[in-house]
């Protein structure tokens, strides 16, 4: 048998992926923080729906199709999460600066867009909602600093993984 292949029979080195690792762990982040959403403010303290200006089997529909949403995308995220390190792609830093900024972009833009740009909900109901509005605002930008800070770090170290 001719094996003309020099790679033949070995393992190709891991080639870290930062810019995968990145956007792999920020939908990820994404689709926690939309579960945490739902589950939180929607079910559990039943301050608002995904959709809340129509009647509320309307509603409750609409944050069916947001936690199928979310978990489809958790799932996809956890899979392929999963390829990048068993490939040996996985790049720690930027992974958790993805994670930090997926989780922030959903929150800010579900505090502008969906709450005040579209005003298919609200956080609260029957309250003044600055304050609400303020803290859900801060929290996703302090989520997207970290995310920032991290990824910051992470390029600095060049993408190097730890041995």
């Amino acid at each position: 048998m001719s094996t003309s292949d020099p790679s033949a029979g070995t393992a190709a080195a891991p080639h870290p992926e930062p810019r995968r690792s990145l956007l792999v762990c920020a939908l990820v982040g994404a689709a926690v923080m939309a579960g945490v959403d739902e589950i939180v403010f929607h079910q559990l303290l039943h301050w608002h729906h995904f959709y809340d200006r129509s009647t509320s089997g309307v509603a409750l529909v609409s944050d069916g199709l947001l936690h199928t949403a979310e978990l489809l995308a958790l799932v996809a995220g956890l899979f392929l999460f999963a390829d990048l390190r068993r490939r040996g792609a996985l790049v720690p830093g930027h992974a958790w600066s993805g994670a930090f900024l997926g989780a922030g972009v959903f929150q800010v833009f579900d505090g502008i867009v969906d709450h005040k740009v579209l005003r298919v909900h609200q956080v609260r109901y029957g309250v003044d909602v600055t304050p609400y509005d303020w803290a859900w605002n801060l929290a996703g930008l302090a989520l997207l600093v970290t995310g920032g800070v991290l990824l910051a770090r992470a390029r600095r170290a060049g993408g190097r993984r730890p041995s």
